[in-house]
């Protein structure tokens, strides 16, 4: 079951709205949550960012995929354009320094993420969903 054009909306606009995700990794040096202004929903069964940083979360993808992203937007719980104001989504990274799936997540992006500085060395991660549930464990997919 894909995910609901409302919750593609809230996601694709996190860091317009002023409600970035966060993406959660581990490492050799334990865990790690990083906001990624750039996250996107890529497609039904996919999650994007474009990995221009390349700090603590991508040195962390390098030894364990498997990541958490999370979205928190009570604004839109008491507004009524969520029944629930957080969001989890479980799945594994893929790290793409180039080709097509590269060039796709990068054409997705706003234009403020392509134009930022470091862009045009980025890294696109997409994070393949193996389950997503709002904050009391309801299934949202």
């Amino acid at each position: 079951m894909p995910l609901n054009e409302q919750i593609k909306n809230h996601i694709n606009n996190a860091w317009t709205d002023g409600y970035p995700c966060l993406v959660a990794t581990s490492g050799q040096d334990g865990p790690n949550i990083s906001p990624k202004g750039s996250m996107l929903v890529f497609d039904d069964q996919n999650l994007a960012y474009w990995e221009r940083s390349k700090k603590k979360a991508f040195e962390n993808l390098g030894h364990d995929r498997r990541v958490c992203v999370m979205y928190s937007n009570f604004k839109a719980q008491r507004d009524g354009t969520m029944e629930v104001g957080f969001l989890r989504f479980w799945g594994t990274a893929e790290l793409y320094e180039s080709g097509p799936i590269h060039d796709a997540i990068f054409a997705k992006l706003s234009k403020r993420e392509q134009e930022h500085v470091g862009a045009d060395t980025g890294i696109g991660v997409l994070v393949r969903i193996s389950r997503a549930t709002d904050i009391h464990g309801k299934s949202i997919i």
